[in-house]
Order: structure tokens, then sequence, then C-alpha cells
């Protein structure tokens, strides 16, 4: 039964983060929710960043299209990266559905808990096997890969040289995002690339994915990053406390190198137990810059108890799905929607059972009335950013 005499209204407010920074969600999952009976409200200006314009979530079934204010002022706010700055525009017992990372975000649960906020966190949303439900890993690992051979082609000038090696790449990390990076290397990370490549003749790549029964021995692993012309951080850390490659290792790698880090852990040295990167001393770019020389300012912004003085250029993006912006809401909306469908079917967050339906029971398992009863060791792991 529902919570609610009404219909449950949904609000889909626009993202306002870095100028490239083009997602929102897009008219078919306004379709789908409208169809159930909910009550939709969009932001005005939404997926204009795609092409899109009010007319188009209009006809898709939105009933208002509001200011940033009324987007937020709904019984369900759905924005995919967390809304920072933004979190006041909810209202006391709102459900706010987006990536929020409670794992790796402490003050950020605990500011939730202060305001009355049943939060569900999308990176959380999993199905009776562990198996995340709305992600896109594989456009995580084609973009970023892409991104460290369209670097590689300026850091390295003998890639395109006749006669030439292998390019030799490492992959750290064999969970799912470490095979896709497989895959997408040993296309150049493009298929356009690849077949540019093919056509001058020259030889293909190498890939070289280790796990954490190598990554444990030191010597090992020097001897690989000395060999490696793109080495790609691909983990899932135990331990995220301690980085994987210690900045000075960096040193033993070609100066042509470049490191393609797709999993953009945040430097957390004030939680308990602290977060840092696997590749020590690295920095974080973003959908404006991801390609970060050893000269760019960005590494400027490390904190200083991290090492960092050993650089190699970087490729590094908090949002490597938001490259190709249209095609990675697709894949969200698809994910998403039957999620959706089940929280208006129910009429709000309460009405969600642990032992309910399968969408129920993966609802649940990313709810913060979960993450809070479980008791669970905020700080203690990072969450891949498939954002």
């Amino acid at each position: 039964m529902s919570q609610l005499a009404r219909p449950l209204s949904v609000g889909f407010p626009r993202m306002h983060k870095e100028a490239a920074e083009r997602r929102d969600f897009l008219p078919d999952i306004v379709a789908r929710l409208a169809a159930c009976g909910a009550e939709v409200a969009v932001e005005r200006g939404i997926g204009s960043g795609m092409g899109y314009r009010d007319e188009d979530y209009s006809s898709a079934g939105a009933t208002h299209v509001v200011d940033e204010a009324g987007a937020y002022a709904r019984d369900v706010v759905v924005v995919l990266r967390s809304p920072e700055g933004r979190y006041d525009l909810l209202r006391p017992g709102a459900v706010l559905v987006s990536m929020l990372h409670f794992p790796t975000r402490p003050a950020r649960v605990r500011m939730l808990e202060r305001m009355h906020i049943d939060a569900v966190s999308l990176d959380m949303v999993a199905d009776d096997s562990g198996r995340r439900l709305v992600e896109n890993l594989e456009s995580v690992a084609w973009n970023g890969v892409g991104a460290g051979f369209h670097a590689l082609e300026g850091t390295w000038p003998d890639l395109w040289t006749q006669g030439r090696r292998p390019v030799r790449v490492t992959v750290i990390g064999a969970g799912r995002i470490g095979r896709h990076a497989v895959e997408a290397a040993t296309k150049y990370g493009d298929a356009a690339r690849n077949e540019a490549f093919a056509r001058a003749g020259l030889a293909g790549v190498e890939v070289v994915t280790i796990g954490r029964n190598l990554t444990r021995d030191a010597t090992y692993l020097r001897e690989r990053l000395a060999a490696t012309d793109l080495l790609v951080d691909a983990t899932q850390r135990d331990d995220a406390a301690t980085p994987i490659v210690p900045n000075a290792w960096l040193a033993t790698m070609p100066g042509h190198a470049v490191v393609c880090d797709l999993v953009v852990d945040p430097y957390l040295l004030d939680a308990t137990p602290r977060v840092v990167r696997g590749i020590e001393g690295i920095p974080q770019g973003n959908l404006d810059r991801w390609e970060l020389p050893p000269d760019d300012p960005a590494w400027d912004d490390v904190p200083a108890s991290i090492p960092h003085a050993v650089r190699r250029t970087v490729v590094s993006c908090y949002s490597w799905p938001g490259v190709r912006p249209e095609a990675c809401m697709r894949v969200y909306g698809t994910q998403l929607a039957p999620i959706l469908e089940t929280l208006v079917a129910a009429g709000g967050i309460s009405a969600i059972r642990a032992d309910g339906t399968p969408e129920e029971r993966a609802l649940w398992r990313a709810t913060l009335r979960r993450w809070l009863a479980s008791g669970s060791d905020i700080g203690a792991q990072p969450v891949v950013a498939a954002i």
C-alpha cells in the first residue's frame, strides 16, 4: 500500500558540476515513471547539454518544468552525481537517489542522517549475488584506456615509428573493470585508433594483468613497472589506507609512460581508516581536464603529506562514463528505471521490504537506513568511481 494518498512526486534536477558535465537523465525514464503514476518535475534546461529541450520532457510525461529549487522540493529527488552544495534544497524526509558512496564519505553520511534525508546510494544497488545493478564499468574502462593511449601518442614519439616493439600495458586488478580494461587495451582503447595502427603495419599491444598475489611482491612489481608504457589502476582494494604503488616507484617507469587512473579514489586523510590513492601521489582529474602532465596545476592539489615528487603523465577522471554523455545516460536510465518504478509503486522508501521482490531487496541494500543499521565500517573500502 502506498504511503501517500496523493501520487509520489519525483524531481530531476540538473547536475551543476564542471562545464564539461553535460549529462542529465533522458526523457525515457521520465516517461516510465509518469506511466507508473508519479508526478514528475524536471529542472528547466535539463538535457540541454545533449541537445534535448524542455518540450521533450513534457511530451514524455513531465508534469512540471521548474527551477532548481522546485526540482529539489519533491518526495524523491534523482540526480546522478551527489549534489554537493545543494543538500539544503531537499526537504526533511525526502528520498535522495544519487551516487553517494557511503563507504568512503562518512561526513556525507552523518550530514544526511542529521538532515533526515532517506538517501539511496546508486553505487550500492546490488542483486542478491552482490552484483551492482547501476553501473557503467565498460565505459569507465574504454573511455579511460582510450584517454591513456591518446596521452601516450603525445609522450612517446616512437609510438608511430615503423619497427617499434609492442606497446606494454600493465593492468592492476582483475575484476570486472579490469577485464574491460584488458579488452580495451588490446585495441588501443579505441576501434578507430586500432585500425589506424593496423593499417600502418605497427606492432600491437601486450597486456599483462596482475592481482593481489603479485602486487604484494615488491621486486616483481618494480620490474614490471620498468617495462610498462601504460599503467592502468583498476583495483578494488581491501586496504585503502595503503597505496599499491609508492610514488617513488614511478621513477622506474620509462619517461614517456602514462598512468591511467580508472578508480579515482579520493584522498580522505581525516577518515578512520584514511583513504589514499592506489598509485600514490597522482592527482585527480574531471570532465573539464583529464589529461594531467607532470607540470599540470592539478599536482599542486595533492595533499602535502602525500609523496608526489615523482611524476608521470596521468589520465584521471572522476566521471569516465561522462566522456560520452548520451550513451552513458541511456545505460543508467535503463538500469535505474525498474528500481525507481519499484519505489513509486511502494509509495516511498518506508514500504520497501528487505525480504520483498528482487527490486525491493536491491533498493533496500542501497538505503542509508540499512547502512546505518548494519553498523558498516565507514571509510573502510573505496568504491570504483564509475559515475
